[in-house]
């Protein structure tokens, strides 16, 4: 995948509303030394050729109830089951990322849970179930020491 061209105004505003998604297109302007249309224009161009995918609104995962986050690494039977069972693994909604990987494992999730005993159910009773699915290795998080963008 090439890189998108982008110039030191685009640079700066993708900067700003990866710090902040909610920032005023006003204040991006007065940051950026243009006018508010610009901004708008520029912005619109970005999400239009897919630099910007979208803004979103971070639940903290422990403030909702789910005190346990895990990554789990999958070992595919056959490495051309990866489309269904990603799709059975899409059905799971405490799976909060999905990554087809190289090495040792064909794939590898981010997942929350409430607590160990429903992490365990979680485990047992939907992801073990998939058909397609050989074995797993699970690392429990014991806290995120930091979360970021990719800077430009």
């Amino acid at each position: 995948m090439s890189r998108t061209n982008l110039d030191e105004i685009d640079e700066r505003i993708l900067r700003l509303v990866s710090g902040n998604a909610r920032i005023p297109f006003l204040e991006i302007a007065r940051e950026c030394n243009v006018s508010g249309a610009a901004i708008h224009q520029r912005i619109q161009r970005l999400i239009n050729i897919g630099v910007i995918k979208g803004s979103e609104f971070i639940i903290d995962p422990g403030k909702v109830g789910y005190n346990t986050c895990a990554y789990m690494g999958i070992l595919l039977k056959d490495a051309r089951m990866y489309r269904e069972v990603t799709e059975e693994l899409m059905k799971i909604p405490e799976i909060v990322e999905c990554h087809y990987t190289t090495g040792r494992y064909a794939m590898y999730l981010k997942l929350y849970a409430k607590d160990n005993a429903d992490f365990l159910d979680l485990i047992h009773n939907k992801i073990q179930m998939i058909d397609g699915i050989a074995g797993t290795e699970t690392l429990i998080s014991l806290g995120e020491a930091f979360r970021r963008h990719v800077q430009v």
